[in-house]
Protein backbone atom coordinates (compact mmCIF):
# COMPACT_ATOMS: atom_id res chain seq x y z
CA UNK A 1 0.00 0.00 0.00
CA UNK A 2 1.09 3.60 -0.56
CA UNK A 3 2.16 5.68 2.43
CA UNK A 4 4.42 8.52 3.58
CA UNK A 5 7.09 7.63 6.12
CA UNK A 6 10.19 8.90 7.87
CA UNK A 7 13.00 6.64 9.03
CA UNK A 8 15.12 9.45 10.47
CA UNK A 9 14.57 12.95 11.79
CA UNK A 10 15.37 15.87 9.52
CA UNK A 11 12.33 18.06 9.08
CA UNK A 12 9.93 17.76 6.18
CA UNK A 13 12.81 16.79 3.90
CA UNK A 14 12.90 13.44 5.70
CA UNK A 15 9.51 12.42 4.30
CA UNK A 16 9.57 9.54 1.84
CA UNK A 17 6.83 8.05 -0.34
CA UNK A 18 6.84 4.27 -0.01
CA UNK A 19 4.92 1.15 -0.93
CA UNK A 20 4.75 -1.19 2.06
CA UNK A 21 2.82 -4.37 2.97
CA UNK A 22 -0.73 -4.06 4.21
CA UNK A 23 -0.76 -3.83 8.04
CA UNK A 24 -2.59 -6.50 10.06
CA UNK A 25 -4.62 -5.58 13.16
CA UNK A 26 -3.57 -7.21 16.42
CA UNK A 27 -5.81 -7.82 19.43
CA UNK A 28 -7.90 -4.75 20.33
CA UNK A 29 -7.02 -3.07 17.02
CA UNK A 30 -8.92 -2.39 13.80
CA UNK A 31 -7.77 -1.98 10.20
CA UNK A 32 -9.27 1.08 8.52
CA UNK A 33 -9.35 2.05 4.88
CA UNK A 34 -8.32 5.70 5.15
CA UNK A 35 -10.59 8.07 3.25
CA UNK A 36 -9.37 11.41 4.63
CA UNK A 37 -6.47 12.45 6.86
CA UNK A 38 -6.02 15.67 8.79
CA UNK A 39 -2.86 17.77 8.42
CA UNK A 40 -1.40 18.95 11.71
CA UNK A 41 1.61 20.65 13.24
CA UNK A 42 2.25 17.37 15.04
CA UNK A 43 3.27 15.89 11.68
CA UNK A 44 5.86 18.64 11.29
CA UNK A 45 7.08 18.19 14.85
CA UNK A 46 7.31 14.43 14.30
CA UNK A 47 9.61 14.97 11.31
CA UNK A 48 11.73 17.35 13.39
CA UNK A 49 12.15 14.78 16.16
CA UNK A 50 10.35 16.75 18.86
CA UNK A 51 8.67 13.57 20.11
CA UNK A 52 11.77 11.40 19.92
CA UNK A 53 11.95 11.16 23.72
CA UNK A 54 8.28 11.76 24.51
CA UNK A 55 6.49 9.46 26.91
CA UNK A 56 3.12 10.97 25.92
CA UNK A 57 3.43 10.75 22.13
CA UNK A 58 5.66 7.80 21.35
CA UNK A 59 7.17 7.66 17.85
CA UNK A 60 8.77 4.48 16.54
CA UNK A 61 10.95 4.74 13.42
CA UNK A 62 10.22 4.05 10.67
CA UNK A 63 7.02 6.00 11.25
CA UNK A 64 4.10 6.39 8.86
CA UNK A 65 3.06 10.01 9.24
CA UNK A 66 -0.43 11.40 9.77
CA UNK A 67 -1.92 11.36 13.25
CA UNK A 68 -5.58 11.95 12.43
CA UNK A 69 -7.91 10.31 9.96
CA UNK A 70 -11.32 8.97 9.02
CA UNK A 71 -12.46 5.95 7.04
CA UNK A 72 -14.27 2.63 7.24
CA UNK A 73 -13.22 -0.49 9.12
CA UNK A 74 -12.22 -3.39 6.87
CA UNK A 75 -10.95 -5.85 9.52
CA UNK A 76 -10.99 -6.22 13.30
CA UNK A 77 -8.54 -7.92 15.61
CA UNK A 78 -9.34 -10.19 18.52
CA UNK A 79 -11.17 -8.80 21.54
CA UNK A 80 -12.80 -5.92 19.64
CA UNK A 81 -16.42 -5.99 20.77
CA UNK A 82 -17.93 -2.59 19.96
CA UNK A 83 -16.78 -2.10 16.36
CA UNK A 84 -17.46 -4.16 13.24
CA UNK A 85 -16.41 -4.25 9.61
CA UNK A 86 -18.14 -1.45 7.74
CA UNK A 87 -18.28 1.02 10.65
CA UNK A 88 -17.39 4.59 9.71
CA UNK A 89 -14.85 5.90 12.23
CA UNK A 90 -12.38 8.67 12.96
CA UNK A 91 -9.35 8.79 15.24
CA UNK A 92 -6.45 11.01 16.30
CA UNK A 93 -3.03 10.92 18.01
CA UNK A 94 -2.34 7.60 16.33
CA UNK A 95 0.32 7.80 13.62
CA UNK A 96 -0.31 6.14 10.27
CA UNK A 97 -3.09 8.00 8.44
CA UNK A 98 -0.92 9.18 5.52
CA UNK A 99 -1.53 5.80 3.98
CA UNK A 100 -4.18 3.85 2.15
CA UNK A 101 -4.85 1.72 5.25
CA UNK A 102 -4.11 2.27 8.94
CA UNK A 103 -4.16 0.11 12.07
CA UNK A 104 -5.82 1.95 14.96
CA UNK A 105 -6.42 0.91 18.59
CA UNK A 106 -10.15 0.24 18.82
CA UNK A 107 -10.58 2.43 21.89
CA UNK A 108 -9.21 5.41 19.97
CA UNK A 109 -11.95 5.16 17.32
CA UNK A 110 -15.13 7.20 17.41
CA UNK A 111 -18.09 6.25 15.24
CA UNK A 112 -19.33 8.85 12.79
CA UNK A 113 -22.93 9.98 12.48
CA UNK A 114 -24.28 9.04 9.07
CA UNK A 115 -24.72 12.70 8.13
CA UNK A 116 -21.08 13.59 8.87
CA UNK A 117 -18.64 13.26 5.98
CA UNK A 118 -15.22 11.64 6.23
CA UNK A 119 -13.72 14.97 5.26
CA UNK A 120 -15.35 16.92 8.07
CA UNK A 121 -14.55 14.17 10.57
CA UNK A 122 -10.86 14.26 9.60
CA UNK A 123 -10.86 18.05 9.75
CA UNK A 124 -12.57 18.29 13.11
CA UNK A 125 -11.47 15.55 15.48
CA UNK A 126 -7.97 16.51 16.66
CA UNK A 127 -8.66 20.25 16.62
CA UNK A 128 -12.16 19.82 18.01
CA UNK A 129 -11.13 17.61 20.91
CA UNK A 130 -8.27 20.00 21.70
CA UNK A 131 -10.51 23.07 21.71
CA UNK A 132 -13.11 21.17 23.75
CA UNK A 133 -10.82 20.31 26.66
CA UNK A 134 -9.17 23.73 26.57
CA UNK A 135 -12.48 25.60 26.78
CA UNK A 136 -14.31 23.36 29.23
CA UNK A 137 -11.72 21.61 31.39
CA UNK A 138 -8.67 23.86 31.49
CA UNK A 139 -10.14 27.32 30.89
CA UNK A 140 -13.47 26.55 32.58
CA UNK A 141 -15.07 29.21 30.41
CA UNK A 142 -18.51 30.44 31.44
CA UNK A 143 -20.60 33.63 31.52
CA UNK A 144 -18.62 36.38 33.22
CA UNK A 145 -15.26 34.90 32.21
CA UNK A 146 -12.95 36.49 29.64
CA UNK A 147 -10.24 34.97 27.48
CA UNK A 148 -7.63 35.81 24.89
CA UNK A 149 -7.11 33.33 22.05
CA UNK A 150 -3.93 33.58 19.99
CA UNK A 151 -3.78 32.21 16.42
CA UNK A 152 -7.55 32.65 16.32
CA UNK A 153 -7.82 32.10 12.57
CA UNK A 154 -6.07 28.73 12.70
CA UNK A 155 -7.69 25.33 12.90
CA UNK A 156 -7.84 25.08 16.69
CA UNK A 157 -8.28 28.82 17.16
CA UNK A 158 -11.45 29.07 15.08
CA UNK A 159 -13.07 26.22 17.01
CA UNK A 160 -11.91 27.57 20.36
CA UNK A 161 -13.41 31.00 19.63
CA UNK A 162 -16.75 29.38 18.85
CA UNK A 163 -16.74 27.11 21.91
CA UNK A 164 -15.74 30.03 24.13
CA UNK A 165 -18.66 32.09 22.86
CA UNK A 166 -21.04 29.15 23.28
CA UNK A 167 -19.87 28.90 26.89
CA UNK A 168 -20.73 32.58 27.42
CA UNK A 169 -17.21 34.00 27.70
CA UNK A 170 -16.05 37.40 26.42
CA UNK A 171 -13.50 36.61 23.71
CA UNK A 172 -10.45 38.58 22.60
CA UNK A 173 -8.58 37.18 19.59
CA UNK A 174 -5.21 37.86 18.01
CA UNK A 175 -3.93 37.10 14.51
CA UNK A 176 -1.08 38.12 12.22
CA UNK A 177 -3.07 40.03 9.58
CA UNK A 178 -6.22 42.07 9.06
CA UNK A 179 -7.57 39.32 6.81
CA UNK A 180 -7.21 36.83 9.66
CA UNK A 181 -8.78 39.17 12.24
CA UNK A 182 -11.85 39.25 9.98
CA UNK A 183 -12.00 35.44 10.22
CA UNK A 184 -11.82 35.62 14.02
CA UNK A 185 -14.66 38.14 14.12
CA UNK A 186 -16.71 36.00 11.78
CA UNK A 187 -16.29 33.09 14.20
CA UNK A 188 -17.61 35.24 17.04
CA UNK A 189 -14.68 37.02 18.68
CA UNK A 190 -15.83 40.15 20.52
CA UNK A 191 -12.51 41.91 19.85
CA UNK A 192 -9.93 40.89 17.23
CA UNK A 193 -6.44 42.38 17.26
CA UNK A 194 -3.06 42.07 15.58
CA UNK A 195 -0.11 40.78 17.60
CA UNK A 196 1.62 44.10 16.88
CA UNK A 197 4.98 43.00 18.32
CA UNK A 198 3.41 42.24 21.68
CA UNK A 199 1.38 45.42 21.99
CA UNK A 200 -1.75 43.28 21.93
CA UNK A 201 -1.37 43.13 25.72
CA UNK A 202 -1.99 46.86 26.13
CA UNK A 203 -4.78 46.74 23.55
CA UNK A 204 -6.55 43.93 25.44
CA UNK A 205 -6.35 45.84 28.71
CA UNK A 206 -7.53 49.06 27.07
CA UNK A 207 -10.55 47.24 25.63
CA UNK A 208 -11.26 45.51 28.94
CA UNK A 209 -11.49 48.46 31.32
CA UNK A 210 -7.81 48.32 32.17
CA UNK A 211 -8.06 44.73 33.36
CA UNK A 212 -6.41 41.65 31.97
CA UNK A 213 -8.36 38.58 30.90
CA UNK A 214 -9.07 35.53 33.06
CA UNK A 215 -7.45 33.07 30.62
CA UNK A 216 -4.93 33.35 27.78
CA UNK A 217 -4.72 30.47 25.29
CA UNK A 218 -1.25 30.59 23.71
CA UNK A 219 -0.15 27.98 21.11
CA UNK A 220 2.67 30.17 19.81
CA UNK A 221 5.27 30.16 22.58
CA UNK A 222 8.46 32.18 22.33
CA UNK A 223 7.07 35.08 20.28
CA UNK A 224 4.06 35.78 22.52
CA UNK A 225 4.25 34.05 25.90
CA UNK A 226 5.71 36.85 28.00
CA UNK A 227 3.34 39.38 26.43
CA UNK A 228 0.55 36.95 27.22
CA UNK A 229 1.51 37.36 30.89
CA UNK A 230 0.90 41.09 30.54
CA UNK A 231 -2.53 40.49 28.99
CA UNK A 232 -3.74 38.40 31.96
CA UNK A 233 -5.36 39.65 35.15
CA UNK A 234 -3.84 39.08 38.56
CA UNK A 235 -4.02 35.36 39.41
CA UNK A 236 -5.01 34.70 35.80
CA UNK A 237 -4.33 31.51 33.89
CA UNK A 238 -1.90 31.16 30.98
CA UNK A 239 -2.50 28.04 28.87
CA UNK A 240 0.51 27.31 26.65
CA UNK A 241 -0.65 24.44 24.44
CA UNK A 242 1.92 24.73 21.65
CA UNK A 243 5.16 26.35 20.56
CA UNK A 244 4.91 26.93 16.81
CA UNK A 245 7.23 29.96 17.13
CA UNK A 246 9.73 28.14 19.32
CA UNK A 247 9.96 26.97 22.91
CA UNK A 248 10.62 29.30 25.85
CA UNK A 249 13.66 27.79 27.55
CA UNK A 250 14.68 30.57 29.92
CA UNK A 251 11.55 31.15 32.02
CA UNK A 252 12.09 31.90 35.70
CA UNK A 253 8.99 31.05 37.79
CA UNK A 254 9.52 34.38 39.54
CA UNK A 255 8.24 36.04 36.37
CA UNK A 256 4.81 34.58 37.05
CA UNK A 257 4.78 36.19 40.47
CA UNK A 258 5.92 39.54 39.16
CA UNK A 259 3.22 39.44 36.46
CA UNK A 260 0.47 39.07 39.06
CA UNK A 261 0.75 35.64 40.69
CA UNK A 262 -0.18 33.95 37.42
CA UNK A 263 -0.85 30.27 36.85
CA UNK A 264 0.93 28.67 33.88
CA UNK A 265 0.01 25.26 32.48
CA UNK A 266 1.20 23.25 29.51
CA UNK A 267 -1.53 20.62 28.83
CA UNK A 268 -1.60 17.91 26.20
CA UNK A 269 -4.57 16.36 24.45
CA UNK A 270 -3.57 12.79 25.29
CA UNK A 271 -4.13 13.39 28.98
CA UNK A 272 -7.64 14.71 28.31
CA UNK A 273 -8.77 11.80 26.11
CA UNK A 274 -7.14 9.04 28.12
CA UNK A 275 -10.03 6.58 27.74
CA UNK A 276 -12.66 5.67 25.18
CA UNK A 277 -15.56 7.14 27.14
CA UNK A 278 -14.00 10.61 27.41
CA UNK A 279 -12.83 10.58 23.80
CA UNK A 280 -16.27 9.66 22.52
CA UNK A 281 -18.05 12.13 24.80
CA UNK A 282 -15.96 15.02 23.50
CA UNK A 283 -16.29 13.85 19.90
CA UNK A 284 -20.08 13.57 20.25
CA UNK A 285 -20.24 17.21 21.40
CA UNK A 286 -18.15 18.39 18.44
CA UNK A 287 -19.99 16.28 15.87
CA UNK A 288 -23.41 17.37 17.16
CA UNK A 289 -22.41 21.04 16.94
CA UNK A 290 -21.17 20.55 13.38
CA UNK A 291 -24.40 18.89 12.35
CA UNK A 292 -26.70 21.48 13.94
CA UNK A 293 -24.68 24.31 12.40
CA UNK A 294 -23.58 25.93 15.66
CA UNK A 295 -19.93 25.04 14.94
CA UNK A 296 -18.27 25.85 11.62
CA UNK A 297 -14.93 24.54 10.43
CA UNK A 298 -13.06 25.98 7.48
CA UNK A 299 -11.34 23.53 5.13
CA UNK A 300 -8.16 25.36 4.17
CA UNK A 301 -7.15 23.04 1.34
CA UNK A 302 -7.44 19.54 -0.07
CA UNK A 303 -4.35 17.53 -0.93
CA UNK A 304 -3.44 14.00 -1.98
CA UNK A 305 -0.69 11.73 -0.71
CA UNK A 306 1.37 12.86 -3.70
CA UNK A 307 1.41 16.51 -2.62
CA UNK A 308 0.83 16.44 1.14
CA UNK A 309 4.27 18.03 1.53
CA UNK A 310 2.79 21.21 0.05
CA UNK A 311 0.17 21.32 2.81
CA UNK A 312 2.79 20.78 5.50
CA UNK A 313 5.04 23.52 4.10
CA UNK A 314 2.09 25.93 4.00
CA UNK A 315 1.14 24.99 7.55
CA UNK A 316 4.73 25.40 8.73
CA UNK A 317 4.83 28.93 7.33
CA UNK A 318 1.46 29.64 9.01
CA UNK A 319 -0.17 30.65 5.74
CA UNK A 320 -3.15 28.40 6.44
CA UNK A 321 -6.49 29.83 7.52
CA UNK A 322 -8.43 26.84 8.81
CA UNK A 323 -7.68 23.12 8.52
CA UNK A 324 -6.13 21.30 5.55
CA UNK A 325 -7.07 17.69 4.79
CA UNK A 326 -5.58 14.92 2.68
CA UNK A 327 -7.78 13.00 0.27
CA UNK A 328 -6.51 9.41 0.46
CA UNK A 329 -9.29 7.50 -1.31
CA UNK A 330 -12.76 8.05 -2.77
Amino acid sequence: MKCIQIDHYGGLAAMTHRDIPMPVPKAEEVLVRVRRAGVNFMDIHTCEGKYANSQTYTVNLPCTLGMEGAGEIVAVGADVNDLVVGDRVAWCIVWGSYAEYAVVPAWRCVKLPEALSFEMAAASLFHGLTAHYLAHDVGQLAPGRSCLIHAASGGIGQILVQLAKRAGAHVFATTSSEEKTAVARERGADVALLYDDGRFAEAVRAANGGQGVDVVFDPIGKATLRDSFRAARKRGLIVNFGAVAGAVRDLDPLELGEAGSLFLTRPRLADHIADAQTTRRRAADIFAALLDGSLKIEIAGRYTLDNVHEALHALESRRMVGKPVVVVAD
